[in-house]
């Protein structure tokens, strides 16, 4: 199936479920409600539910406690029917979170959606540890994603660039060992807070972040002056609104990055795979098709494997918390990352 037959079933899937009180035609995974407040005081229920392009609208329910729970009822017995789950979260102001759990083909996918023009958030890419031989081929040293953000205060963390590691002997094998504090140099440019850390001999897709904070998505070799964060990836998705094409077919879970026409919204989507039965991951066209459903008019494909991880900091517990399910069992150490710093929040 192409990308255009994908978003057509999209549509068709949409076409089919009831449309709720505010008008908006929710997409089946949104089956399931997310109840965000419940007034002690009146009857009134605030709900969230995803429309079909993945973003949050917010309806206002008059209702009684046995109409609740038929409403309930109703919710689960639809979420059943349809065996999908939708349910959506607020940890920052500015930071919405998406995730979908699918049965056809088996599907769990986290989605981050950030406000670029919130004043309080900041986008950063931060490598692993020091770099271990100086002007020698590696660059930095592998890390836990959740270790770089607890260093450098992050909201919310994925997974960055593609990266290579020293082959090491071991009971006469030859093996690629991804421990943390061993040697990596990242395969694209890299840059943070305005230091250029890597270069590439061959342009590469990458998300960058100005020094005046604007953010976009373009190919580069080396980081200009004012290219003050910068995370690679290996292959575009989306390039000006129009679909690149890919011949690889292969499913794997993903990371991946796209902004929307005006660059106000950042989109992170984290898929898991290699879990059957569970989660199979997305191919290319999977993941353009659900780049363009969520809005995006630029993406890039990130790191992807065992390193696919989103994590976020629990504002209560200041604590982060890995949303997906890493195919290692825990988050693999990495060779850098591109995380969210939210002022307000580290302040409480």
């Amino acid at each position: 199936m192409n990308i255009v037959q994908h978003v057509s079933e999209l549509k068709q899937r949409r076409k089919g479920a009831k449309t709720q009180s505010d008008g908006v035609r929710p997409s089946p995974g949104a089956a399931a409600w997310l109840i965000s407040r419940v007034s002690n005081t009146s009857k009134r229920l605030d709900v969230e539910h995803c429309c079909g392009r993945g973003r949050p609208h917010s309806g206002v329910f008059i209702c009684k406690p046995l109409s609740y729970l038929f409403i309930v009822v109703l919710t689960v017995l639809s979420t059943r029917a349809l065996a999908e789950i939708s349910v959506t979260n607020r940890p920052f102001a500015g930071i919405a979170i998406f995730s979908e759990t699918r049965t056809n083909p088996p599907t769990r996918l986290f989605v981050a959606e950030i406000d670029l023009t919130n004043p309080h958030i900041q986008l950063h890419v931060a490598p692993g540890g020091a770099d271990p031989d100086g002007d020698g081929k590696w660059e930095t040293t592998l890390m836990r994603p959740t270790m770089i953000a607890e260093r450098e205060k992050f909201a919310l963390v994925v997974n960055g660039d593609f990266y290579e590691v020293p082959r090491v002997e071991e009971g006469g094998a030859t093996n690629l060992v991804y421990r943390v504090a061993g040697w990596a140099a990242v395969h694209g440019p890299a840059a943070s807070s305005g230091k250029v850390w890597s270069t590439s001999k061959e342009t590469r897709p990458c998300l960058v972040v100005g020094k005046d904070g604007k953010v976009t998505i373009r190919h580069i070799s080396r980081p200009k002056t004012n290219d003050w964060e910068v995370v690679s990836g290996n292959v575009m998705l989306l390039r000006d609104g129009k679909v690149v094409p890919h011949e690889n077919k292969v499913r794997h879970p993903r990371t991946v990055v796209g902004l929307n026409k005006q660059a106000t919204k950042m989109i992170l989507l984290v898929v898991d795979g290699r879990k059957p039965g569970v989660a199979v991951g997305m191919n290319y066209d999977e993941l353009t098709a659900e780049m363009l459903r969520l809005g995006c008019d630029d993406a890039l494909n990130l790191d992807g494997g065992g390193s696919s991880v989103l994590a976020v900091r629990d504002a209560v517990k200041k604590e982060f918390r890995i949303l997906n399910a890493p195919t290692d069992g825990r988050e693999r150490a990495v060779a850098n990352v591109l995380g969210v710093t939210v002022e307000a929040a580290l302040k409480r």
